[in-house]
């Protein structure tokens, strides 16, 4: 249980933080964080919630990272699905706060596109199904490669934290234009709940791009860099 509450406390932080950031702070007038900041934020989750919980769960606070794990013989088929289910609750759970949080604003009326992903219409530059499929895939992809060369027993130790948040800061720099960056299912499924229309619609491609993604480097790892 302390593994799960890990996972909860880990994605809810995630969420909250950064999307939080990209709701409330990225396009504030005069003095708003934009792209940059917002990419800033999502690093800064992992990397805090990864030294914070990370030494009592392995800190995935992602469905792809569970499986990319597993995929690479990290981690044990038996724990997927209560991971997977806390990091879906504590997803939501964040999502629900920050709705409660923005639909307090004097002037509110709806809460848009809520940090959810997308791709033509709803891509905040008008990127295609393909442009996402391709993108959330390989930046999940090299997303678990960052995550199992730095944990991997001959990496040095204690900065694991910190390459794996400064590459979720890179990812996003990379892909806020294109699917408003997921490469974590939960993440994407918390806003596309409140989102809702187009938004869920799309929600089937921010499962299986980063978890196909996620996967593929499992087994890259596994073969090629995880043995003398």
């Amino acid at each position: 249980m302390k593994k799960l509450f890990a996972e909860f406390f880990g994605t809810f932080w995630l969420v909250f933080g950064g999307c939080g950031s990209a709701i409330f702070a990225a396009g504030y007038p005069d003095l708003g964080i934009g792209f940059v900041g917002v990419s800033l934020a999502f690093g800064l989750t992992v990397l805090t919630m990864a030294y914070a919980v990370g030494h009592i769960s392995g800190g995935h606070f992602n469905p792809a990272v569970s499986l990319g794990l597993w995929a690479g013989g990290k981690f044990e088929a038996k724990s997927l699905l209560g991971y997977i289910t806390a990091q879906l609750i504590g997803a939501i759970v964040a999502a629900g706060s920050l709705y409660l949080i923005v639909s307090g604003k004097s002037d509110f009326t709806d809460i848009g596109g809520f940090a959810a992903n997308g791709y033509d219409a709803l891509s905040p530059d008008g990127f295609s199904m393909q442009s996402a499929l391709i993108a959330e895939f390989l930046l999940t992809l090299f997303f678990l490669l960052i995550i199992l060369g730095s944990t991997n027993a001959r990496a040095p130790k204690g900065f694991a934290p910190i390459a794996i948040g400064l590459g979720l800061t890179l990812i996003h720099l990379i892909s806020i234009p294109i699917t408003n960056t997921s490469v974590n299912p939960a993440r994407s499924t918390s806003q596309a709940l409140f989102a809702g229309g187009d938004y869920t619609g799309q929600l089937w491609l921010f499962w299986v791009a980063p978890i196909a993604g996620a996967i593929v480097a499992g087994l890259i790892h596994k073969v090629f860099f995880d043995k003398e």
